[in-house]
This record gives C-alpha cells, structure tokens and sequence, in this order.
C-alpha cells in the first residue's frame, strides 16, 4: 500500500514541490502532505487508510460536505448527457438566475473556470468600463495568480506595488496601488490623491487568506462613499464569503448595517461550484454590457459554463437555499469556536476566533487581528505545534497559519465535540 510518504516522493519527481497548489506541500507547517483517497460527509480518508475530520472542505465549496446524494445524483445525470459541449445550455441559464435570485447588486453574470479567471475577468471590466488603469487592493487580500493582482507592501502609504512572484515585470503592476486592510487613513489619502485616476477597488470582504479578518463597518462605508465620489467601481471578491457565510454572501451583511449598501461587481467561486471548477463575476446590466459580445471588453472560456460543473453548482445552490440552513450552519460554526475557545482558556494559552456562517478563524493571539501586518506578528511557531497535535489527533485544520476554515451542514455535534475534546489534548501540550 501506497503510504503518503511515498506518494509525496513520487510526486515530487513529475510534479514541482509534488503539488499543484503551493499550500498543499505543507512547505507553512512542515511535515509529509496527506494524500487524499476519498471523502464522505464530514470526512476524509488519507492513502493510508486515517480518517480525519475535514476543516478544509476543498477551501470553502464542501458546504453541504463530501458526497451529498441531491449533488452526486445531479452531476452523474449531467455527465451521462455530456461533459462538454462548447455551446449555450440551459442550465448555464439556470445557475445565473439563481446567484441572481439571492444578491441583489447583481443583475447580469458571466460565468467562468476558477475564482483568478474572474476576479482578473472584472479587474478588465472596471477598466474598461471606466476608461481608467490605477486601482487600490489592500495588504492580505488574495485575488487570484493573475499578474495585476500578485503585489503585496509594507504599510506605507499609497505604495505602488512590487511584485511578489518572479516572472510578474513591474510595469504590469505600476498602476496597483497596495493599502493596509481595515485603515481608513490610508484610505482617505489614497482617494484624495489618486481617486479621479481609480477604476476600482477590490476587496475581500472578509479577508480569507489572512486567516479570517474582517472589513469593518466604517471601513467599509467609507470605502462606498469614497468610491461614489470618484467615480471607482467598489469590487466584492466573493469568492470564499460568497453564499458561505449567508445565503447572500457577505455583501448582504454589510446592507443590513449601512443603508444602501451595494457593490458594484462582485466576484465568486468556491460554493456556486459545489466542488467543481466554475466561478463567476457579475453586476448590474449597465456594467455587464461593456463585455463582448456586446462591448469591447474581451473574456471568453472554452469551459466556461460547462454542464457538469453547472449541474454541481445549481444542486447545491438548491440546497442551501432551503429554509433553517444558515442559521443551523452558522450554530455548528460558533460551537466549534466558542469550544476552542474555551479550551484554550482552560490552558492558558492566548487565543481568539472569529466566525460568520460556516467560515471561521483563529489566531494565536489576546485580540483579533485587523490587518495583515497583526496577524503576521502572531504566534505562528505555536499555530504550527498545534496544527500537528490536531492532525496527529484526526482533525484536519488548513496547514497553514493564513488560511480560514470551514464548516459544513454535515459536521454534526459529534464532529464538534470531538474536535474540541481533541484541541484541549493539543492546547495542554503548547503551555
């Protein structure tokens, strides 16, 4: 039998660093990655037979968990019909009409492969839209690999991004401009002296790839505002919050606290796949015309829309769409914060978590973070401790301090349970 050892090794011979996403070598925690054989429900089984309780859920779409029969039986009867076929569907038709149905901003969506290729995808709709090049994106806030988009700074003000991968020229990312999360001094600055120049500024709503931070309310207001006043398309990535935290992603959140509130383009991915390759960006008709065919914005996709995918997506949109779902979500979610909270408290070991519907975080830390350089400063030795003392213990945490969690409508109070019994085990061994 193969061992994930073994597998890692082998891996590693055809595949650069042995995996296809980075985060997956476990490069942030150390150790050999665990290669998944199969899931079902809350769980998965590794190629050596161990089953853990899964916090990952494939970064965010396993809402419903693994192997969900509504799902299962809704993908298997679109691929009898075909995988492929390079043409309209009806059921592209029907999933846009359903992210339609549950986020009000958005009135026209086109639908695409992964969350890069939309929030690249909106990125040259805010541009060509507004006949602008600069835009804001803020410190901790992932975006996808496109190449405008990979630039993180220092704290400094307004700084023009860098580059933070070889092979991006600093001429593509000239027009980036890089704040810090949750700043609204920068903010103001920034407006004041490059607002009339912004096509738009993208942001993360609650910021996923930082762990778990969110936008604050005043924060976020003002960044409407701002964006109003100059004339900047205000851009939600929705691609992790996106019918993950409530059934009308996070936007719908910020529009019960502030009147009025909407984006102007929102991105999403993750959940409207159900596990599938699909994502999507969308917003009002005015917006949407801009892109071809009908207007000079050129995106296009030979997978785009693709029948399987769609399937996978529209059946799991049914689902959680269904009455009592994110109130049940969002209580497993906050049971499972609250109990590691409490069993770090129980062992004296400084700690803090957040949630909203079924994504959470935590950070070994007094208070929770508002920004990326916090939670840079966090206690990133001890996380990495306890991310082997619960995977050792059959709970499978991201394998990486940056990373949020998720929970899913098939972990049940035994899930919980377990996993906070197994976290006070971890936690007694971090004094």
């Amino acid at each position: 039998m193969a061992t994930n050892a073994s597998l890692f090794e082998r891996a590693q011979r055809v595949i650069p660093g042995g995996v296809n996403s980075p985060v997956r070598a476990f490069r942030a925690v150390g150790g050999t990655p665990r290669f998944i054989a199969r899931a079902q429900g809350p769980h998965l089984w590794d190629a050596e037979g161990r089953r853990y309780i899964d916090y990952i859920g494939s970064w965010g779409p396993m809402i419903l968990g693994h192997g969900h029969p509504a799902v299962l039986e809704a993908v298997q009867r679109a691929a009898r019909d075909g995988c492929s076929f390079g043409a309209p569907t009806e059921r592209e038709i029907e999933l846009a009409e359903a992210i339609i149905a549950q986020v009000p901003s958005v009135e026209q969506v086109r639908l695409v492969s992964s969350g890069t290729e939309a929030g690249m995808s909106a990125l040259r709709l805010a541009r060509g839209a507004t006949g602008r090049s600069k835009f804001i994106k803020f410190e901790g806030c992932y975006h996808g690999h496109a190449d405008a988009l990979l630039v993180k700074a220092g704290s400094g003000l307004a700084t023009f991004g860098h580059p933070t991968s070889a092979g991006v020229p600093a001429e593509v990312v000239r027009d980036t401009l890089v704040l810090e999360y949750n700043n609204l001094e920068q903010l103001e600055a920034a407006f004041a002296a490059q607002g009339d120049e912004l096509a738009c500024v993208m942001i993360e709503p609650i910021a996923g790839n930082m762990n778990f931070v969110r936008a604050s309310l005043p924060f976020m207001q003002r960044l409407r505002e701002l964006c109003t006043q100059h004339g900047a398309l205000l851009v939600f990535d929705e691609v992790m919050t996106g019918f993950r935290v409530a059934l009308g992603s996070a936007q719908s959140l910020y529009a019960q606290a502030i009147p009025g509130f909407a984006p102007d383009l929102s991105v999403f991915g993750k959940v409207i796949g159900g596990g599938m390759p699909l994502a999507a960006f969308g917003g009002p008709r005015e917006l949407m015309k801009h892109l071809a065919p009908l207007g000079p914005v050129y995106q296009a996709g030979t997978l785009s829309g693709n029948p399987v995918a769609t399937a996978c997506g529209l059946a799991t949109l049914h689902e959680i769409s269904k009455p009592g779902f994110f109130e049940a979500l969002a209580s497993r979610t906050q049971a499972l914060v609250a109990g590691l909270m409490g069993a770090a408290s129980d062992a004296g070991v400084p700690f803090v978590g957040d949630s909203q519907g079924g994504m959470f975080g935590f950070f070994f830390t007094a208070e929770l973070p508002q920004n990326y350089g916090v939670v840079m400063a966090t206690d990133k030795e001890r996380f990495n401790r306890f991310f082997h003392a619960m995977l050792d213990r059959g709970i499978y945490f991201a394998p990486a301090l940056y990373e949020a969690g998720f929970v899913s409508a098939a972990h049940g109070a035994e899930e919980i349970e377990t996993t906070v019994s197994a976290a006070r085990e971890a936690f007694a061994t971090l004094r």
